[in-house]
């Protein structure tokens, strides 16, 4: 019979491998592990017979307990359903105006607003609501498409340059790429809509530029964002004249604009969110302006 070795510090039996002079130990499972992994397979086995688990083939095993995580879910987004029951359909059917008087409500929807924002609005505009590179900013009360809860909605609603039916549509034409503008009218013109943000670019060095610049400007530009460049709400033109940009006002990116064009989009939203769901955005997003 072959006599087993055992090590001389732990009194362990070895396995009889060896590596470098280094010997293996016959080490059993610790019995605190071994008693973890019958109790854990034992309530695997438990667990089947009580829950859904086995597929078979078109159905599966329902379990005695009768859990069902689909009706589990229904349940409670009808529970979640109820109690927004009384705000909601105040949100989906009052007047901008009683709402925005309410202070309550509007609490309400400052929380909710929050969370639909940063579900739905937050990748281009930030979770701030002060807008992304090329993206607006909601925050400082100067609107492209008009800044009350009515026009906020329509916008969400019907988007800017998409397929709905009842788009908004802007665009900005590229006067220098299509040739509508030589490179000197353009750099002229951006030294004008430059000078209405920075009045101190009017100097005696550039005043020739801002100067021709403004009869381009009253030629070509006028028609979109008005005599006094403020723009218009009617045709998605900014406001040229004050200190709020989108992609930049900065003379190159000015130049880049005349000369490349511009055509922002945003999403129709009509078919993704309730009625109620963007209406409250609406209100939220116009509060976050006002505020």
């Amino acid at each position: 019979m072959t006599e087993t070795e055992r090590d001389s510090f732990t009194g362990r039996e070895t396995t009889g491998h060896e590596w470098n002079g280094i010997k293996e130990l016959d080490t059993p499972v610790p019995r605190g592990v071994l008693m973890f992994l019958i109790v854990t397979h034992l309530w695997c086995v438990v667990w089947w017979f009580l829950v859904p688990s086995w597929p078979l083939g078109t159905t599966y095993t329902k379990g005695f307990l009768g859990v069902d995580q689909h009706e589990t879910v229904q349940a409670r987004l009808a529970e979640g359903r109820q109690q927004r029951a009384a705000w909601s359909t105040r949100l989906e059917s009052e007047p901008y105006g009683a709402i925005l008087a309410d202070e309550d409500l509007m609490q309400v929807v400052r929380d909710t607003g929050r969370q639909l924002f940063g579900d739905n609005c937050a990748a281009c505009h930030g979770r701030d609501g002060k807008g992304g590179v090329n993206y607006p900013d909601l925050t400082d009360n100067d609107w492209i498409w008009g800044g009350t809860p009515e026009q906020i909605e329509q916008t969400m609603r019907v988007g800017i340059n998409t397929a709905h039916p009842k788009t908004r549509v802007g665009q900005m034409p590229s006067f220098g790429r299509d040739a509508m503008l030589d490179a000197a009218q353009v750099q002229n013109v951006a030294a004008y809509v430059y000078s209405l943000s920075n009045p101190d670019f009017s100097t005696p060095n550039n005043l020739d530029r801002v100067n021709a610049g403004r009869d381009v400007f009253a030629k070509t530009c006028v028609a979109c964002h008005g005599e006094g460049a403020k723009g218009n709400p009617e045709l998605g033109a900014p406001n040229l004249a004050d200190a709020y940009w989108i992609y930049g006002g900065t003379m190159d990116t000015i130049i880049a604009s005349v000369h490349g064009g511009r055509q922002g989009h945003m999403p129709t939203w009509d078919e993704r969110l309730s009625a109620a769901e963007i209406r409250t955005l609406a209100i939220y997003v116009h509060d976050l302006g006002r505020r």
